[in-house]
């Protein structure tokens, strides 16, 4: 990572911008310019294609963005010049806002990607932000509870852990309130865009924040997925694994499990702590179970959703180290 970032902007492998401007052969004209970021022996390649009709591709690198746009702007410059049209300055225009990448709302999504936290020299316009929309993708870099924290002194666990193994919490009366769960479902399903917001986690990954204040007894959010049954969990348990994907299952009952690796949503994002601020429950609606997770107390607005996961306790061999920093943590997750 320490090559793949500087002050200024994060350069993630894979990223392409396409940028509108002045052509390097006719002073009066402008053309297409498509940026690249690729990987190079552990080094990035910054690599722009020049796409102007009546010519050839062109396409140019360099080890830096400034590197490859000042391959164009002098070209750009000296026509300019020689034609007498107005004058370019190449010197004030940086490579990584020729790239796009400083743009408001690229960075945002940029600061958003896992894995951001071992950029240690960048500074974070932004900090916690959501993604580009719902519903989100996988985490590519596995479970958000297993990634390896920046620090080297943290333990990495690998993202075989299997999340089914927590059980949804059941609880009755002091959830009931006024309204029905039915009708607090409804009003969950209407709202829960605006209860919640993915980011960087301050416990371990990604995890999902509070986008407002959220009062006790308060249903935030469903664990959506495929509901499957615990035999077929097994084996695609054994497919994801095999494939390098982070695993989000999370268990109903002895005969179900909810599958949200594919085809989940934000709460599969929310993160173990010994002093929760959420729980789980299943909840009956139309005849069919839901899993929710609902505030056990008082959610301020920027604060870390967070629940039990309460795993099955594993010997010392098997152990998952736990991150969450509560006062009263207990060092493993089983």
């Amino acid at each position: 990572m320490r090559t793949f970032h500087n002050e200024t902007a994060i350069f993630p492998v894979g990223y392409h911008a396409n940028r509108i401007y002045w052509s390097m052969r006719h002073s009066n004209r402008r053309c297409k310019y498509m940026c690249y970021i690729e990987e190079e022996e552990g080094q990035p390649l910054f690599k722009v294609k020049v796409v102007e009709k009546g010519h050839d591709d062109l396409i140019l690198t360099g080890p830096t963005p400034k590197a490859v746009w000042d391959q164009i702007l002098d070209p750009v410059s000296q026509m300019r010049t020689s034609s007498g049209t107005l004058k370019l300055f190449p010197v004030y225009l940086k490579g990584e806002d020729l790239f796009g990448l400083t743009t408001s709302a690229v960075t945002r999504i940029i600061e958003s990607l896992p894995g951001v936290e071992a950029c240690e020299r960048y500074t974070f316009r932004y900090g916690r932000n959501p993604l580009m929309e719902w519903p989100l993708a996988f985490n590519p870099s596995g479970s958000a509870r297993s990634e390896p924290k920046a620090s080297a002194l943290h333990c990495v666990v690998t993202s075989s852990v299997w999340l089914g193994q927590r059980s949804a919490q059941s609880v009755a009366g002091a959830h009931q309130g006024r309204h029905s769960k039915s009708s607090q479902y409804r009003r969950m399903k209407a709202e829960w865009k605006s209860n919640v917001y993915l980011a960087r986690s301050r416990i371990q990954g990604l995890g999902l924040y509070a986008a407002r204040d959220i009062e006790k007894c308060t249903m935030v959010i469903e664990y959506i997925g495929t509901i499957i049954r615990s035999e077929v969990a097994n084996r695609k348990e054994r497919l994801y694994e095999s494939q390098n994907r982070g695993v989000y299952m999370f268990r109903i009952d002895n005969d179900y499990v909810i599958d949200a690796t594919i085809t989940g949503g934000p709460a599969r994002y929310i993160n173990h702590s010994c002093a929760p601020n959420c729980i789980t429950e299943v909840v009956t609606v139309e005849k069919e179970n839901k899993i929710i997770i609902s505030s056990c107390r008082r959610i301020q607005r920027g604060e870390e959703l967070c629940y039990d996961y309460k795993f099955d306790l594993e010997d010392d061999q098997h152990k998952i180290p736990c991150h969450c920093g509560a006062v009263n943590c207990r060092k493993w997750m089983n």
